[in-house]
């Protein structure tokens, strides 16, 4: 979805919050101004398999204040399902894009070691992803780190703390990307939520879009079908999730709820809303029923291509894969039936940024004297 500075992140532990404003609760304090100093600039940037994401904040006292942020379409992992490789076109669309976030992050004054810049899916699966890597630390300074799929659903579920029901027995946490969907299961505790498992669906809206091309040209029974078929595609992945099959009655109980993070539901939320423009503080922190999302999903079949192109929630870069990022969520909410989705423009990067800065936070051990 479009870059809004100020996107907010999150809290470190579970609270009822609204649908944002510009901070991001629970970071790092803003201690520093008290003293007449302005807080240091941090960034986080994230390559995923279909965007080019950069977020630079300031602590301030609820958690950060966004100063910048970039968004681009890349399209990385494009063809990686066939072949196992980046393909040339993909990755010189991505190295321009990171050639971006580097002239922006110079330009701040973002200090390299506040810098927290990550790879996932098309890297993580690619014959020459270290290679690609490689490469953009050669040519511009940026080290980017592959991190694997656990780190990423954590960093995801930081992000999104702030937005749990706390009235809640169990949240699901849905991470939707173009190269895999990591979603992770939380029960309430006597502390907060504690992470009780999660998995990596090798399935994300690139992969499903190219798994399975619209039809030109086709009747509305066979462009049903034609969604039917992703949304059981993603289904038989999650057959295999490592959880307790009890958690499911607390969701079919409506003890519990979805959180959704990714364009996959904002761009469902944008629609919902039936919105002109795409609005981050009309959309995070949304709560959606499933029919809402139900009705959405269906105004988009019935759009068609060039429709789904014009919505300005959308536009032509995604209107191809924002079906599939649809279905896929349908195929959570079949599989773990909820009434209640909240919306979450926020994620991985905010969740580096928190984590960075809690770090930075936290008092060093003095070194005993001999």
């Amino acid at each position: 979805m479009p870059e809004t500075d100020g996107a907010p992140g999150s809290a470190p532990r579970s609270q009822r919050s609204g649908s944002g404003g510009q901070r991001a609760r629970g970071g790092a304090s803003d201690g520093s101004r008290a003293s007449g100093r302005e807080p240091p600039l941090y960034g986080a940037l994230d390559l995923g398999t279909n965007n080019c994401r950069l977020l630079i904040a300031r602590p301030a006292r609820e958690g950060f204040r966004v100063v910048d942020s970039f968004s681009r379409i890349v399209r990385l992992g494009e063809g990686l399902s066939r072949t196992g490789r980046l393909d040339d076109a993909a990755m010189e669309r991505a190295y321009e894009a990171l050639s971006l976030c580097s002239e922006r992050v110079a330009r701040k004054g973002v200090d390299s070691a506040r810098l927290m810049a990550v790879a996932t899916q098309a890297c993580r699966q690619a014959d020459n992803g270290a290679a690609f890597i490689d490469r953009v630390r050669a040519g511009t300074g940026l080290r980017l780190r592959i991190i694997d799929p656990i780190e990423e659903a954590r960093l995801a579920v930081e992000g999104c703390l702030n937005l749990f029901d706390d009235s809640a027995e169990a949240v699901l946490v849905v991470d939707v990307g173009g190269g895999s969907t990591e979603l992770s299961w939380l029960r309430r505790a006597a502390s907060g939520f504690a992470l009780e498992g999660w998995m990596s669906a090798p399935i994300g809206v690139v992969t499903l879009a190219e798994r399975h091309p619209e039809p030109t040209g086709a009747g509305p029974a066979a462009i049903e079908d034609w969604y039917e078929s992703m949304v059981i595609d993603m289904g038989e992945a999650l057959s295999h999730a490592p959880i307790d099959p009890a958690l499911r009655e607390v969701f079919a109980a409506g003890r519990a709820h979805l959180v959704g993070t990714s364009g996959a539901i904002t761009s469902l939320a944008g629609i919902h809303l039936g919105l002109r423009r795409y609005q981050r503080n009309l959309v995070d922190g949304l709560w959606m029923t499933r029919g809402d999302c139900e009705k959405a999903a269906a105004r988009l079949i019935q759009l068609g291509p060039d429709g789904r192109a014009a919505e300005s929630c959308i536009g032509p870069d995604r209107a191809d894969l924002v079906l599939a990022g649809a279905a896929i969520m349908e195929a959570v909410q079949r599989a773990w039936p909820s009434e209640r989705v909240r919306v979450a423009d926020r994620g991985l990067r905010e969740g580096l940024l928190l984590q960075r800065m809690r770090e930075e936070r936290r008092p060093r051990r003095r070194r005993r004297r001999r």
